[in-house]
């Protein structure tokens, strides 16, 4: 049986709170703890490094990849498990989702929110049925869902849009969700 695996999408930095940097560590220790495979960014730096560290750590299996434009950027983590780099940030995309029978969504920026939108379309346009799942930390994605349910509101998504994701307090709710 192969193993199943859980894409995180997280900030290539710490934040300035403590608890998502603690989240993140959390999340790969569960994760190798659980015998689930961590596919990411493959970054070194940030919740991204904090997260795949904390799995090589508890002797867990990591997949990573980057685009070459970002490997110096990010400081690509290259002694992970599987370590690919892509040529364009669509196609790392692309790879992480493609491997990974679910995602968690830790806090991040611009590009976490990139990477969730475009799971959440294709999960609304019925291109997949990957668990989603945003890990709350301090109630860090309270201004999204408000977001969510202002275009709901507003009249440009239907309320069913927010059955395509879970909300989870911490990485542990995180996991029994996506089980």
């Amino acid at each position: 049986m192969q193993q199943r695996s859980i894409c995180v999408f997280c900030g290539a930095s710490d934040g300035v709170k403590d608890s998502y940097g603690a989240a993140a560590d959390r999340l790969g220790t569960l994760l190798a703890e659980n015998n689930l495979r961590l596919v990411y960014g493959a970054g070194d730096v940030g919740l991204m490094g904090r997260v795949a560290r904390a799995a090589q750590m508890a002797k867990g299996t990591t997949f990573g990849v980057i685009p070459q434009h970002l490997v110096d950027w990010e400081v690509g983590k290259t002694d992970l498990t599987t370590y690919v780099v892509t040529e364009t940030m669509h196609e790392r995309k692309k790879v992480m989702f493609m491997n990974a029978d679910a995602i968690a969504l830790l806090p991040g920026g611009a590009g976490s929110l990139d990477e969730f939108f475009e799971v959440l379309t294709w999960a609304q346009l019925g291109l997949h049925k990957k668990p989603i799942v945003l890990i709350n930390t301090l109630g860090y994605w309270d201004p999204l869902l408000a977001l969510v349910d202002h275009v709901i509101a507003e009249g440009f998504a239907k309320g069913s849009l927010k059955n395509f994701f879970k909300i989870a307090a911490s990485p542990d709710e995180a996991l029994s969700l996506l089980r």
